[in-house]
């Protein structure tokens, strides 16, 4: 029995070097493996970005993208001109129409915050998020809802349209 395994043991250690050549490594060559994590670990620093102040815009909303294009401002007042002229009384079209001509009539005197919640002024009149406001236009009524009030800015709502006007009128959210 001892002839047998050392016979075996012999034959296993003479296969054994052409089978560890035959199973090539995975990993690559220790110089290869220095660039790559190189180029990781310059990849990884962080580079020093600068401060965002009040006055940088959002690249979500850029200034003015709430607005009317000029030019559909410019043919709407062209039409409205000409339905005056004729004596046609004409309402705005859809929803969002309505809540861009009547918001553009809403200037709030200020905001107040109490007990982290933030009440928007229209003289004595207060209101907060969720509160409704009941605006007559043109002799039509509508109610808006005030769904958000931000620190320069607040939010109506009518219907399913809602649009984000500036506190200070003449500035654009």
């Amino acid at each position: 029995m001892k002839k047998t395994s050392l016979i075996t043991v012999l034959l296993g250690l003479a296969l054994w070097p052409a089978s560890a050549a035959a199973q090539a490594s995975d990993l690559l060559p220790p110089q290869k493996r220095a660039e790559t994590v190189d180029l990781a670990a310059a990849l990884l620093q962080t580079k020093e970005l600068p401060a965002i102040t009040a006055d940088t815009p959002s690249p979500f909303a850029p200034p003015a993208f709430e607005q009317p294009d000029p030019e559909e401002l410019r043919a709407r007042q062209a039409a409205a001109a000409a339905a005056a002229a004729a004596g046609v009384v004409s309402r705005p079209a859809g929803d969002r129409a309505i809540l861009e001509d009547v918001s553009a009539h809403i200037v709030p005197t200020g905001i107040v915050r109490l007990g982290g919640e933030s009440i928007l002024l229209f003289g004595q009149k207060r209101l907060k998020v969720g509160d409704r406001l009941t605006i007559t236009f043109e002799g039509a009524n509508y109610d808006l809802d005030i769904t958000a009030i931000g620190t320069t800015t607040f939010t109506l709502r009518y219907n399913r349209e809602e649009i984000t006007r500036s506190i200070k009128p003449g500035k654009t959210p």
